[in-house]
């Protein structure tokens, strides 16, 4: 039956395979790329941002000598930050190796990739025997052999690597393990899936038992807390003020505007009563955007952003703040939601000059 399992996927991927940049070639670096791309990204969202990423950096030299604003302007908009910030590190990594690794420790050690990445390498760069598993492995498997183990446990993570291991076939491995994402992305997908068509459908345990909706399992369902956050876009005859973000919390390394949190979506009034915001009340106050709801995983962000205008010279920023004119505002990789607030700029100071 295991070896039924295999072939079933390398027939079906023989006709259905999707053709993709990062396919057919042993290049690790590209497939690396694209790898760390589609961790959290869909494929079709992923296609345009690798065919730019490679093109600005073409090579893993080129990535570790270009500058983390570099790095993250490429990546504005594709979320997961983090992802980009190491991919930097770790293409300095293997430049400072002298070349990219070869064996599945050497591209484990890598910062950022894990043990589906390095599998993914492995297999697809070296054609090494190594099980690939990733959530479209983890449905196909949990339905066609019925498992109830969660997979979001170190017990049911483990359960699962053993068994993606043992159907591992003896020829075409990268093809198989490529194939068997394939088939859970397009065939055997997370909502309403067209199993009559299925070529698994009469070996398949969940088909067989009506469990397919059912099937994986998890342990723990994703809680996801609101923050409330006000951005002030403060303005004076030397440009807007930003500042890249730092620290622990999202969107590290991004430049936004200045910003405060509040506890509660806040009124303008309580605004303006905030410490920070003591040395602009001689400035004129405009709403730029408000009730902006912004969607991460664990996360409900509800943001307001306010205009605040010198039109005398000002105060030189806090710390830590540039002065950049309307037009470079651009230049600086931001978070999706802040690039939203600094594209309403336009219309906004559009209308005022208008007025």
């Amino acid at each position: 039956m295991q070896g039924h399992f295999a072939q079933t996927i390398l027939s079906w991927y023989d006709i259905n395979r999707r053709e993709l940049p990062w396919r057919d070639i042993a290049d690790p670096y590209r497939i690396w790329v694209s790898e760390i791309i589609l961790q959290q990204t869909r494929v079709s969202q992923g296609y345009d941002y690798y065919q730019r990423f490679v093109e600005a950096f073409p090579t893993v030299e080129a990535l570790a000598e270009a500058s983390q604003d570099e790095v993250m302007r490429q990546w504005q908009g594709l979320g997961y930050y983090s992802r980009a910030r190491n991919l930097h590190a770790a293409a300095r990594q293997v430049v400072e190796l002298g070349h990219f690794p070869t064996d599945y420790e050497g591209v484990r050690a890598l910062r950022g990739v894990g043990d589906y990445t390095a599998a993914a390498i492995c297999s697809f760069a070296y054609d090494l025997r190594v099980a690939v598993v990733d959530g479209n492995v983890y449905r196909v498997l949990g339905r066609y052999w019925g498992i109830d183990e969660p997979i979001d446990t170190a017990r049911g993570k483990r359960t699962f690597a053993t068994m993606a291991h043992e159907l591992l076939p003896v020829a075409r491995v990268a093809d198989y393990n490529q194939g068997l994402m394939d088939f859970g992305a397009i065939q055997c997908v997370p909502q309403s899936p067209q199993c009559p068509q299925c070529p698994l459908a009469p070996t398949c345990q969940a088909y067989r038992d009506d469990r397919v909706g059912e099937l994986p399992v998890k342990a723990h369902k994703t809680r996801t807390s609101d923050r409330y956050l006000v951005y002030l876009c403060i303005l004076t005859p030397e440009g807007y003020w930003l500042h890249r973000r730092d620290g622990d919390d999202i969107w590290k390394g991004l430049y936004e505007f200045p910003l405060l949190e509040f506890d509660h979506q806040a009124t303008i009034d309580e605004v303006r009563e905030h410490p920070f915001v003591s040395d602009l009340s001689e400035a004129a106050w405009s709403i730029v955007k408000t009730q902006i709801r912004h969607i991460l995983t664990h996360r409900v962000i509800h943001a307001d952003a306010y205009h605040v205008t010198f039109e005398a010279p000002h105060s030189e920023p806090p710390e830590g703040f540039l002065c950049v004119s309307p037009e470079a505002l651009a230049n600086y990789p931001m978070p999706r939601l802040v690039q939203q607030i600094a594209h309403a700029l336009a219309s906004h100071n559009g209308s005022r000059t208008s007025n």
